[in-house]
């Protein structure tokens, strides 16, 4: 792969983005590319495909667990000034995909743009938002998005409108595309009573949920008509831990990683608790987090 060399100053070898994760465990990233631009991007990504190497993009890793061994391919952090710039236009807000949810998310019910103040205490970024239609019991970030930019695996980059995106539960449609920014449609609202409501839900979230913690919040995806963590609750498993990674006590739903963690410690736990939950309650439990 010869062409790797045309974009050196943006790669990084043997990386270690599992620290980069909020679990804080797992292996390297055989190599770790930051570009500056979308033409860098669109170019190495069309290349990297062209030549069968695997492209998968890092947002802010919370909700990501990393194998120990590490992955293959090509890892993109697109962490720069250009892929993380929020443009406010009235109701209208066009934001990049490395911008970080909460503070977009704080910095709009501030000023009283009603919508995403539901998803205070979500970490992450607006790309990880976007693929997995992040959100919880006051909505879902697909909720405002009016359309977002996608780049292709050949290159090219396309506008999709909502309906396109395919929102669903903690889904979207974007499949091996990467998303590149969205436009979102707020309402204008009252600040001081979106920016109380924001601070309401960031507290009761906080209040509920182990967030000063190694996280990757929700573990496992609610099955119809039922909440995991009270599954998971029902079948005794709060506090259980497997090597240095435990179920927390505050909500069953979150996997807690402690120093000394390894990202085995957190598979061998997420199977004890679909087969035990599975084995006591009869129901099958489904991954919210990506293990790669």
């Amino acid at each position: 792969m010869d062409w790797l060399s045309e974009f050196a100053p943006y790669l990084e070898f043997d990386a270690p983005i599992g620290r980069m994760t909020s679990y804080r465990v797992g292996g390297p990233a055989d190599r770790l590319f930051r570009p500056e631009t979308e033409e860098q991007l669109a170019a190495m990504t069309a290349r990297a495909r062209s030549d069968g190497v695997e492209v998968r993009v890092l947002g802010g890793g919370s909700n990501v667990l990393v194998r120990d061994e590490g992955v293959g391919g090509v890892v993109v952090r697109l962490d720069g000034p250009a892929f993380g710039d929020a443009r406010i236009e009235g109701s209208r807000v066009t934001v990049g995909v490395g911008a970080k949810l909460m503070v977009l998310c704080r910095r709009l019910s501030e000023r009283g743009l009603s919508g995403l103040e539901g998803l205070a205490g979500i970490p992450g970024s607006v790309g990880g938002a976007i693929r997995m239609n992040a959100g919880g019991r006051e909505g879902s970030f697909g909720d405002v998005v009016r359309e977002i930019r996608v780049l292709c695996a050949d290159g090219s980059i396309e506008t999709w409108s909502r309906d396109q995106v395919g929102f669903g539960y903690r889904c979207s449609a974007i499949g091996d595309r990467i998303a590149l920014s969205a436009v979102l449609e707020l309402e204008q609202k009252d600040p001081a009573g979106v920016s109380d409501c924001f601070r309401a839900n960031l507290a009761a979230k906080n209040a509920s949920q182990p967030t000063n913690q190694r996280t990757a919040g929700c573990v496992f995806k609610n099955p119809e008509g039922a909440s995991a963590g009270a599954l998971i609750d029902k079948a005794g498993l709060k506090g259980v831990r497997c090597g240095q990674a435990s179920v927390s006590r505050l909500h069953a739903n979150f996997i807690v990683t402690h120093p000394g963690a390894r990202a085995s410690d957190v598979l061998d736990l997420i199977d004890r608790i679909r087969g035990s939950v599975h084995k006591t309650l009869g129901v099958e439990l489904g991954l919210e987090i990506e293990i790669w």
